[in-house]
């Protein structure tokens, strides 16, 4: 019940990270340690921003289906599979997607 309680509070985080990159007026870093890109270096500040919060808040909306699943299957050792998957599998497909609008969006 802790771990749905906690995870609960990462996804609310994941919601508000994702509404202020959207509604940010300067480029966005995907994450903490990255520096954003230059606002002269982005084609459109606006879809570049749009798209990362989006990203964002699907995290959340994976953290959320993690802990339903994980309470819909209750104790098994499918348990430890759907709360990893649901945390690490949409980072890997989130640093994959950044990638793919930084050779969209980003100026040379």
């Amino acid at each position: 019940m802790i771990y749905c309680i906690v995870m609960g509070i990462c996804a609310m985080f994941m919601f508000g990270i994702g509404l202020v990159q959207i509604k940010s007026r300067k480029p966005v870093a995907f994450y903490s340690g990255e520096k954003p890109p230059l606002e002269e270096k982005v084609k459109d500040i606006e879809n570049w921003n749009k798209k990362h919060g989006i990203m964002w808040i699907l995290y959340g909306i994976a953290i959320v289906l993690g802990i339903l699943g994980g309470l819909i299957v209750g104790d098994s050792s499918l348990l430890v599979v759907i709360y990893c998957g649901s945390l690490l599998i949409p980072i890997v497909i989130m640093v994959l997607y950044h990638k793919k609008l930084i050779k969209d969006y980003i100026i040379e």
